[in-house]
């Protein structure tokens, strides 16, 4: 996921076929694909007109805004010396994610980047549209406001952890939030690196600390791709304890483990932590 291999040149497709060991290719990973050289193939992955929702640059729509993109995006990443750890990814039949760590050069050393890629595909396997998302910090030291990507869909309604997991977030609710992880499951915030808090005694420690401003944290519900032990939920963060915020976009991906309860949840936005003092 998300590009469609078949519109890629034949020496693209070995290349990556044997980076992979893989015989066959579903999809051009979203860095791979970008990398390659190949904007006509990233176009033609599109069942119409190229639109892809960018952190920093909001929208890139058009065949020639992709292309700008793209070029503008490879040069940077050849300037950073950037390397691609891929996580994993899931595909349905309309939509699918995917999660990356980039790790780039910065002024004090290598950056590490986690970035994660959403796509509807509903289009007889091209691309409608796709949703990139990350956190400034790790870049810039600082967060970056992002406007709502998309709208809250009132209907959508999650299951088992996962809605238990939300319940917790919402409510503040410190005992609940961390009995929906497993003894060693882990959350990874937004800056990744160094800000993952595994097991019991510090996920309790992470989240009394963003439950410090007079509560929890409220999302409007967008999108929820769900399949196997994965899903991804794309939300708007609107209320932070007794703050209330204007929407900001993110996306969080929750992995079920063995038991059912949560192994990790990673998340992905730049929303602007609002704490209390420590206690």
């Amino acid at each position: 996921m998300p590009w469609v291999p078949e519109v890629f040149s034949a020496p693209v497709l070995e290349r990556l076929k044997e980076e992979r060991r893989l015989d066959r290719l579903v999809t051009v990973p979203y860095f791979a694909g970008v990398m390659a050289g190949e904007t006509e193939a990233l176009i033609g992955s599109f069942a119409g007109e190229p639109e892809l929702h960018h952190p920093i640059r909001g929208r890139v729509k058009g065949g020639r805004a992709l292309a700008v993109y793209v070029g503008e995006t490879n040069a940077w990443l050849a300037d950073r010396n950037a390397s691609v750890e891929e996580l994993g990814h899931v595909i349905t039949p309309s939509s699918g994610f995917e999660e990356v760590v980039l790790h780039l050069d910065g002024e004090d050393g290598r950056v590490h980047l986690p970035v994660a890629i959403v796509a509807d595909h509903r289009s007889h396997g091209r691309l409608d549209e796709l949703r990139i998302y990350y956190s400034s910090w790790p870049l810039t030291g600082r967060h970056a406001t992002r406007p709502p990507v998309l709208q809250p869909d009132p209907e959508l309604h999650e299951q088992d952890i996962v809605a238990d997991y939300q319940r917790a977030l919402a409510a503040g609710d410190l005992d609940a939030i961390v009995s929906a992880f497993e003894p060693d499951g882990y959350a990874r915030e937004p800056a990744g690196g160094e800000y993952i808090h595994r097991g019991r005694e510090a996920l309790r420690g992470f989240y009394r600390r963003l439950f410090s401003n007079d509560g929890g944290i409220g999302l409007q519900l967008c999108n929820l791709i769900d399949e196997a032990g994965a899903c991804a939920l794309e939300y708007n963060v609107v209320r932070w304890g007794g703050t209330e915020l204007l929407p900001q976009a993110g996306v969080a991906i929750y992995v079920r483990g063995a038991s059912g309860k949560l192994a990790a949840a990673r998340i992905y936005d730049d929303a602007d932590p609002i704490l209390g003092r420590p206690t």
